[in-house]
Formats: structure tokens, sequence, C-alpha cells
């Protein structure tokens, strides 16, 4: 079963203004049961702010385990009773039959955990306070056949679930040919690269993290603030990749400052590339 792709590998999460903006976009869609399209370059965080909104780090393992309960479980059937949502991600190839028995496995799943959770008398804080499943979030929508596209929308069309499809930019263009689908799309969001003060946030929480302090004021700070963003142009994993390698060379190097020079030697260990 394959149902999402960021796991460990995605590092520390940081609410930014652009997730606050995903997060608001999702709700939307669920609220009203349309389908939304988010799209924006790979590695701004599209993924991140979706599994986030699904609670999926923490309710995936149990998820495609789906053994013996235990008390712990608790946690996810509430986490899963607040967002109400699946997160899915298809696999390459993956044919229509794998496609429509992945989501109805993982949609029952979910809804058996939110009936648990209801039926233990917890009050369940979400989108909506009855019912299961309200929105499907599928990631990577640009690897959905022509013929899931159409199971999707007819899927869409049977069910009271809002669907939000994850994908890069172009997809809205390849899904403009596809008239029954598109016409039903509602809502559209860009997920766009950081910015501004908003990478000012980012940037000292990461600085933060290494136990510093970033002073824009400071010339030595702000010489290596300009070139982090030239690097990475303002894309969050990118950033995470290259502040993985700057903690590396501070430590080899005994050194306590950010410096251009110390961004330059962890650069040269990456393959700069927003994926």
């Amino acid at each position: 079963m394959s149902t999402g792709s960021a796991g460990p590998r995605s590092g520390s999460f940081i609410a930014t203004q652009e997730h606050r903006r995903f997060t608001e976009f999702a709700r939307t869609v669920q609220r009203h049961r349309y389908i939304g399209l988010c799209y924006g370059p790979a590695g701004v965080g599209k993924t991140l702010s979706a599994r986030r909104y699904a609670h999926w780090d923490l309710a995936e393992p149990l998820l495609l385990a789906w053994g013996p309960r235990e008390p712990s479980d608790a946690k996810v059937y509430a986490a899963l009773a607040r967002s109400r949502t699946v997160f899915y991600t298809p696999a390459v190839g993956a044919s229509l039959r794998e496609l429509r028995s992945e989501l109805e496995r993982l949609t029952t799943r979910v809804n058996a955990c939110i009936d648990e959770h209801v039926q233990r008398g917890q009050p369940a804080q979400g989108i909506s306070s009855s019912g299961g499943v309200g929105l499907l979030i599928i990631d990577e929508a640009e690897r959905l056949s022509a013929t899931a596209l159409e199971y999707i929308r007819d899927r869409f069309d049977r069910t009271d679930i809002g669907l939000l499809l994850i994908g890069m930019p172009g997809m809205e263009k390849r899904l403009a040919r596809y008239p029954q689908l598109y016409s039903r799309i509602g809502f559209a969001h860009v997920y766009r690269p950081l910015q501004g003060e908003e990478l000012s946030f980012v940037l000292t929480r990461h600085w933060l993290r290494l136990g510093m302090t970033l002073d824009d004021a400071d010339f030595t700070d702000a010489q290596a603030i300009a070139a982090i963003a030239r690097l990475t142009g303002g894309n969050f994993r990118l950033l995470q990749r290259l502040f993985l390698q700057i903690e590396r060379v501070l430590r080899l190097n005994d050194l306590s400052v950010i410096t251009n020079d110390v961004v330059e030697a962890a650069r040269s260990t990456l393959v700069i590339g927003a994926t």
C-alpha cells in the first residue's frame, strides 16, 4: 500500500505562512466537498503540509500494520477524528485495480479509527462533528492515468467527500483536457517558495536549532542569509538539506558562526536542485 512519501526524510516541521494558507485551503475544500487543486515546484512543502493536515506521520504506521489494537492507538483515533482525512500517494504505474483497492482499504481503516474514537465517547473536534472521512488528498496526482482520473472523478460524484489533488506546475493544464473532472474543480492554490519575511522566519528557526541567534543587521549574518537565499531560492527542502550540511561543517571545523564560507562549503557537498 502506497500512502505517502515523506516520513523520516521530511525533517522538523516549521509552520510557515504558506503552510497556513494550505491548511485554510484544505479546510475549505473539505467543508464544501469540492475538488481542489494545489500545485507548486518540487520541494516547496506541499507534501509536508498535506501530511501535517492529515496527521499522517502519526497515523500511517497504524494504518499500514493494522494489527492488534494497543492503548496508545487512542491518540491516532483522536487525530484522525480531527482531520477526517485520507492522504494517498499513487505508485508509479499503478493499475486501476490497485488504486481502487488501496483507496477503499485506507478509507475503511480511517473510518474505523474515527468510529473507535466516537464510540469511546470522545468529542470529535474536526471539520465535522459527525460522519467519517471528509477529505481525500492525492499527492503526486500527475502519476494518475486518464483511466485513474476518470475513476477519481466518478468516486467523487458518488461520495460526499472532498478531493484535493497535489502536483507540479502544469498539472492544471493537463487536467483541463478532462472537462468532466476539470469542471468540478472549485478551488486552486499555488504553493510558493519562501520569500522575504517568511524566509527570514525560517532561517531564524534554523539558527536557533543550532544554538545561535540570527541578526540580519550583522554583516556576517547578512552575507550568509544572502548566500542561502541565492542557493536555495526559498525552496523548503533545499533549505533543510543545506542546513544539515551547514551543521556538519560547523561541527567538523569547531566553528560557532555561520559565515558565507561555511555556506559555500556546505553547498559544495550538495547536488543543488529542487528535488
